[in-house]
């Protein structure tokens, strides 16, 4: 017996399957549980900083370590790889310092919702920032660009 309209229901579960992965994927860690390297890397990373919390990802299946800190009241993450190398960081950057385009793109994203914040995502030589967007109706929605104001594409 087939209930009829369940079968658009198809696509959601497979949303909310993918997210309970994907959020699974991450853990909160201590630091004594991070490797030797990581755990070199961290202590270094966060000397002028507050360290806020450690996790271990999965990406392209690789172990990857999230390193949460704040620096002068602004949020700063680092990505880092079993090696303790950087391999990324967010930066909470004040909406002046973003380059006209990417700052224009934004706004024009946001159109009359609110731009909570703007981080510099630098991923080896690669720029980009990236929006956290409040909407009028409670959600927040994170929108990328490149300096050049384009979407930002991500791997």
């Amino acid at each position: 017996m087939r209930l009829k309209g369940l079968t658009s229901m198809k696509p959601i579960y497979a949303i909310a399957l993918t997210a309970c992965a994907i959020f699974a994927a991450e853990k909160k860690v201590k630091l004594e549980e991070l490797p030797a390297a990581v755990q070199a890397a961290v202590k270094e990373q966060t000397r002028n900083a507050t360290l806020i919390g450690l996790s271990t990802e999965k990406e392209n299946g690789k172990t990857m370590y999230e390193v949460e800190t704040k620096v002068n009241g602004k949020g700063r993450d680092l990505l880092l790889d079993r090696t303790g190398a950087v391999v990324e960081t967010e930066e909470e950057v004040d909406p002046d310092s973003v380059p006209a385009p990417a700052r224009a793109a934004i706004q024009k994203r946001a159109a009359g919702d609110t731009v909570a914040k703007i981080e510099k995502v630098t991923a080896g030589s690669a720029v980009s920032y990236e929006g956290t967007i409040k909407t009028k109706t409670g959600k927040t929605v994170e929108y990328a660009v490149n300096a050049d104001g384009t979407r930002h594409k991500e791997d």
